[in-house]
């Protein structure tokens, strides 16, 4: 049995919001304001339901915020109870169970006699009736100038007046209008559901009067001993209090004996009445409370908690937390399980540094399933739930565990992807060579994201670069940029934006279906990668493909791969006459592939026609703009051939056969551009060499907030 789906309503970013989980552990990632908090949060307020969680209409997704003050300020009567479908915030929950599964907790949810339904929906509802609609609408129009005429201020104050307290049902999976009120029913949901949360928002600091770890001892001990686990143990404990007990009580004794034969002298007690004695008693869960301390040794002395970093004491009280829930979870022998157990843990990156972060997505899944096994052998099934920013979080992951939120461009709503719906892009049913080329291509992507480049699922942007060259040299680039060309009013400086560099070589086609799962604007700098076709001599009768310069007269098409790929034709012709708007792709809508599209959200640079230069590669371009900084000679560009930079900056050679040639090192050589860059007398940075257009172009697209 295990919770499959979680869909959420109309509770704030989460418009329309489907969470598939998995049986164990479920990775739920994306950047900042995303719902990620938001998930915890409205099963906080609608299914734990405390006291301080109550909704609020802050709570209320966007657009339903302006329904409700629109129909409130309308003039117009509201319409029809009959066509009327109430407002509000909804969550369900979606239970999957088999023959095997113990259905004793859930059997009174269970609605269909269906052998095939093996699905219990559990709904939340926070709504609004058609006759409290009305009500509310009536009243507002009543006292609208005590609210200054603003519906969201009487919504504020009087929303809970209206909506009431929250439904909880059991829904008929093939036909949600059937249904089970858990109330009226007098169901338990505690027998069904048990939800613990380990917040983001932790109490751990390393200052000298603070002792979250000590004080979280004793919330340990109660737990364990509200639970009878560790009995033996927990017994000695006792044992030795008692014993405490009578020796403290003959101390007190003497200690209190002149105020005890005060109280007996003008207390009006007789000496035949009771004694009056003060007696020491220790309670045993109270006594841990203050008066334990978690010590760190170190070469042989005991150090105060607060001496230890945040990360390990960060790391610390997670795990004394996750042992207290797991207790809860568990509970007492005595008491029987919920049917469905959930532990969320929210970001536990906090305050760890990457390798603490590496160590603990390597051991949680083991932690919580040891964990799960009670002394009597019954064995909790429990599925976790871990929200987190961190990318060495997710590069250590199981990558078919790893939940991608989303925030839609178009609507203020949040999507959430299965990473392991990838796969199904990645396959030709109908073309076996294709399919096992694709599956080939999902294992790359697979193995490069985890180990490499994760952080792309944090990113708001992203580009797709050839290799070390452009990695190194390229934020210099963007620095040059955003110095030379003024933001607009909608821009920001793309040093100030969230943009991943991504190495990939000449494969950007490998990556295009994850670009399109992701949906961030992306852009691929690329060669243009000419070629003519001579005579083979090896055999004249057939052709082969020799590079060349774009401009040469028999230059006929490109080998580049990508350009292929997303363009789908090698003629050069149309490269060289391609518009930068017409550089702009999005899928094609039967998914298959990619069309130009001047709002695509993927655009591909190449080398384009500079200063009446046409380059055929990156050194290509930079060299055919920038000769003066290589002026200063050897010494300061090393990795360049020495007999060839002489020439190239004698003008004897052109920029062509010079990056053909004389090129040792491309990395070395973007080191030794950007350690040669000078600052004007403006405090411009990089003021002796210039972007190549191309380059410039694509970078200026990127930094516009708009597609």
């Amino acid at each position: 049995m295990r919770l499959s789906r979680i869909e959420i309503s109309n509770f704030r970013l989460l418009k329309h919001f489907c969470l598939d989980l998995e049986d164990n552990l479920s990775l739920v990632i994306g950047k900042n304001n995303t719902g990620k908090t938001s998930i915890l949060t409205c099963l906080e307020k609608l299914v734990i339901q405390s006291e301080s969680k109550a909704i609020s209409f802050e709570d209320f997704n966007v657009d339903l915020k302006f329904l409700l003050q629109k129909i409130l300020s309308d003039e117009d009567e509201i319409g029809s109870e009959q066509d009327y479908s109430p407002l509000g915030i909804e969550l369900k929950l979606y239970i999957n169970y088999s023959s095997s599964d113990d259905l004793s907790m859930i059997s009174p949810l269970i609605m269909s006699l269906d052998p095939d339904d093996n699905t219990v929906v559990l709904s939340f509802e926070y709504k609004i009736s058609f006759e409290k609609l009305t009500e509310m609408k009536s009243d507002y129009r009543t006292e609208a100038e005590k609210f200054d005429n603003k519906p969201d201020l009487f919504l504020k104050e009087k929303l809970p007046d209206y909506f009431g307290s929250i439904a909880r049902k059991s829904l008929l999976y093939s036909d949600h209008s059937q249904f089970i009120d858990l109330r009226k029913e007098r169901i338990n949901l505690r027998d069904i559901l048990s939800i613990q949360l380990i917040s983001a928002k932790r109490s751990v600091t390393n200052k000298q009067n603070d002792k979250t770890l000590s004080n979280q001892t004793s919330s340990l001990y109660k737990q364990v001993d509200e639970f009878e686990e560790q009995e033996e143990a927990s017994d000695e404990f006792k044992h030795e209090l008692r014993k405490t007990d009578g020796k403290l009580s003959g101390i007190y004794q003497k200690m209190f004996a002149g105020i005890i034969k005060k109280v007996n002298k003008f207390g009006g007690i007789s000496p035949n009445d009771t004694d009056l004695k003060i007696a020491s008693t220790l309670q045993h869960r109270e006594l841990l409370e203050g008066n334990t301390t978690v010590m760190y040794a170190q070469q042989q002395h005991d150090l105060p908690e607060h001496y230890n970093g945040l990360g390990y004491m960060n790391l610390i009280s997670m795990i004394f937390e996750i042992e207290m829930l797991m207790s809860r979870l568990r509970r007492s022998v005595k008491e029987k399980p919920a049917a469905i157990n959930l532990l969320f843990i929210e970001e536990p990156e906090a305050h760890t540094h990457p390798q603490m972060q590496y160590v603990f997505i390597n051991n949680i899944k083991t932690l919580l399933k040891e964990n799960r096994l009670r002394e009597d052998g019954l064995e909790i099934h429990l599925q976790s739930v871990i929200t987190t920013h961190s990318s060495h979080i997710v590069s250590e992951s199981c990558f078919d565990d790893i939940k991608y939120l989303k925030k839609s461009a178009q609507a203020q709503q949040v999507d959430a992807k299965n990473l392991k719906d990838l796969e199904k892009a990645y396959s030709a049913d109908d073309d076996p060579d294709k399919d096992k080329a694709l599956k080939r291509a999902y294992r790359f992507l697979k193995q490069y994201l985890t180990l490499n480049r994760a952080e792309l699922f944090f990113a708001d942007k992203a580009i797709f670069i050839e290799g070390d060259t452009e990695r190194i040299i390229l934020p210099a680039m963007m620095k040059k940029i955003d110095q030379e060309e003024p933001c607009g009013d909608e821009e920001q400086p793309l040093l100030s934006q969230n943009i991943s560099i991504v190495e990939v070589g000449a494969h950007s086609q490998t990556f295009e279906k994850f670009i399109d799962f992701i949906g961030i604007k992306s852009l691929v700098i690329t060669d243009i990668d000419s070629n003519k076709e001579v005579p083979d001599e090896k055999d004249p009768e057939k052709t082969k493909r020799d590079k060349c310069r774009p401009s040469d007269t028999d230059a006929s098409q490109t080998s580049n791969a990508s350009l292929k790929f997303f363009f789908g034709t090698k003629d050069l012709d149309f490269y060289k006459n391609l518009a930068l708007e017409d550089k702009s792709l999005r899928k094609s809508e039967d998914g298959t592939g990619w069309q130009q599209s001047a709002d695509g959200l993927l655009k591909i640079v190449y080398q384009v026609e500079e200063d009446g230069y046409y380059a055929r590669s990156y050194e290509d371009a930079f060299f055919s703009l920038n000769r003066s900084i290589l002026s200063v000679g050897h010494e300061a560009f090393p990795s360049l051939v020495k007999k060839h930079l002489d020439a190239f900056t004698s003008d004897t050679i052109d920029p062509y056969d010079f990056a053909d040639s004389a090129v040792g090192s491309k990395p070395s050589l973007a080191i030794e551009i950007l350690l040669n860059s000078e600052t004007n007398e403006v405090g411009e940075k990089f003021s002796n060499w210039q972007v190549p257009l191309y380059i410039k172009e694509g970078l200026l697209w990127l930094r516009q907030n708009s597609l």
